[in-house]
């Protein structure tokens, strides 16, 4: 069920949002008319195969990436494009990021302290040095760590504790949103569980909204919400998480779907891919637009298409 039925305010909004980068000096978007609503409390999945332009989306929210049109709104204040340092400084304290490699994204030569506490300590977000402290000490407990490994460094622990430090460096900042870019594929299976546990009893607890990425929709099913299909830079289709399962309509989301392994070896066996063909899609003359197909069910289809769509309702 989702939660934006009684909510009219999402808590960050992308309109019309544009990403591109710069490619042997040819300009090249990667990111084509965005336009997602995450609201408060909400979990918010985002989907697709790699190079998609799912972390591309994920890095403009936090402004390691630009926006080349549109805009990035949070709590109703637009946040891409040039700011003012007092307004960086709102980003930087109530949005925060979970990068898909815990590795890379932690300071080799840095202890567990320094890298949870860089975000208070930057902007001391805290009352006293007993108070720092206590908010240090608490992060770690809840992300499952112990105090004793405040004083080792990220190559000391497995990949499973590297990744619940950078989750305990986003939540100590308390953030209002977090955008969470694949925090489990990088770890083993017996750790996912536990990851997402402690994602969706912080977020109870605190009303914080979420962006979470992802490749693989079996997992993005038990966590999210709603669901946003994108391929190639464009969302394709965007539904309630059930609904989407339920009745996914783009042939990319189907080929999704189809690729997601089952756990019976019967079934799987005789379990056939969908392969998505986009040359079958033809927009020359009659061009797509996304459009509600029926409540909180987008999906990116031409006229033809669209009535091919509500004939399956």
């Amino acid at each position: 069920m989702s939660k934006i039925t009684d909510i009219t305010k999402p808590i960050l909004e992308l309109q019309q949002v544009e990403i591109g980068f710069l490619y042997r000096g040819q300009y090249k978007a990667v990111v084509m008319d965005c336009n997602l609503q995450v609201f408060p409390g909400e979990t918010l999945g985002l989907v697709g195969e790699s190079g998609s332009g799912k972390t591309t989306i994920g890095r403009a929210i936090i402004r390691i990436n630009p926006c080349r049109k549109g805009k990035i709104i949070f709590e109703g204040k637009r946040i891409s494009g040039k700011l003012p340092h007092h307004e960086l400084q709102f980003v930087h304290e109530n949005i925060q990021m979970i990068f898909q490699d815990p590795a890379a994204s932690l300071n080799e030569r840095a202890t567990v302290d320094y890298i949870v506490s860089e975000g208070i300590d930057n902007y001391h977000l805290y009352a006293s040095m007993e108070d720092r402290r206590k908010k240090i000490i608490d992060s770690i407990l809840n992300v499952g760590l112990l105090p004793e490994h405040l004083s080792r460094y990220p190559h000391e622990f497995s990949g499973g504790q590297r990744q619940r430090i950078g989750i305990a460096r986003a939540l100590i900042m308390n953030p209002k949103f977090i955008v969470a870019d694949e925090p489990i594929s990088a770890l083993d299976v017996s750790i996912r569980a536990q990851v997402l546990n402690l994602l969706k009893d912080y977020q109870k607890e605190t009303n914080m909204g979420m962006l979470f990425i992802a490749h693989d929709l079996s997992v993005v099913k038990h966590i999210a919400d709603r669901i946003a299909v994108i391929y190639q830079g464009r969302i394709v289709e965007l539904a309630d998480s059930l609904e989407l399962f339920d009745h996914p309509l783009h042939p990319y989301t189907k080929s999704l779907l189809a690729s997601i392994p089952l756990p019976d070896p019967e079934l799987e066996s005789s379990h056939k891919n969908i392969i998505y063909d986009p040359s079958k899609h033809d927009y020359q003359v009659d061009k797509p637009k996304f459009v509600e197909i029926v409540k909180n069910h987008f999906v990116y289809a031409n006229k033809q298409e669209l009535a091919e769509y509500k004939n399956k309702f």
